[in-house]
């Protein structure tokens, strides 16, 4: 089974293609990092603008370093939270519309627990790619740091986990950029 995913949850446009849930045959992502540096943090509209600029080129090159048609596809998957409306907004709308136009199932995934589900790629001929030599293994205590969430879960099987902690206020990625910017260093921190 191969699966497109679409990932637009903040800055970052990414298309990748998994095969039977372990196997990276493509990971493309493009960044609007440098169109956020000067104002010093990510600026919701224009990261949108920029996921709306470069999401079609972004899923065609996914396709085909995969060297997949959407013949070979067999559903696609899309973040839809959380994380900045106005980006969850392109991806979720181009994968619909995708998913219609193409007849493929469409899943919508939680970007924080497909964060700890990244662990169980284990496959790839991409070079440049490190992954682990086996998927872990259940109950999982999973600590996840991104640039707006930090949270501990112990998850007991797929789809149920318990939540054991988590920031209030700012994530270690928007803490780390403040006090970059407080200090004068440059973005991101």
């Amino acid at each position: 089974m191969r699966v497109l995913g679409i990932e637009t949850s903040c800055d970052e446009t990414a298309s990748a293609v998994v095969e039977d849930g372990y196997k990276l045959l493509s990971n493309v992502v493009t960044s609007s990092v440098d169109l956020h540096a000067a104002f010093g943090g990510v600026v919701p509209e224009i990261a949108a603008r920029s996921h709306l600029e470069i999401i079609t080129p972004v899923i065609e090159q996914a396709l085909k370093t995969a060297r997949t048609t959407w013949d070979d596809i067999d559903a696609i998957a899309v973040t839809q939270g959380p994380g900045l409306i106005g980006s969850l907004l392109i991806g979720v709308l181009t994968a619909r519309t995708l998913a219609i136009a193409k007849n493929k199932p469409l899943f919508p995934v939680n970007h924080l627990q497909a964060h700890v589900f990244a662990t169980f790629l284990t496959k790839t001929a991409l070079p440049g790619y490190v992954l682990p030599v086996k998927q872990p293994e259940f109950p999982l205590l999973a600590l996840i740091v991104s640039g707006g969430h930090s949270q501990l879960a112990l998850f007991q099987k797929p789809g149920k986990y318990q939540l054991l902690g988590q920031t209030t206020d700012d994530a270690v990625g928007e803490a780390y950029d403040k006090v970059a910017k407080m200090l004068g260093l440059a973005y991101p921190g």
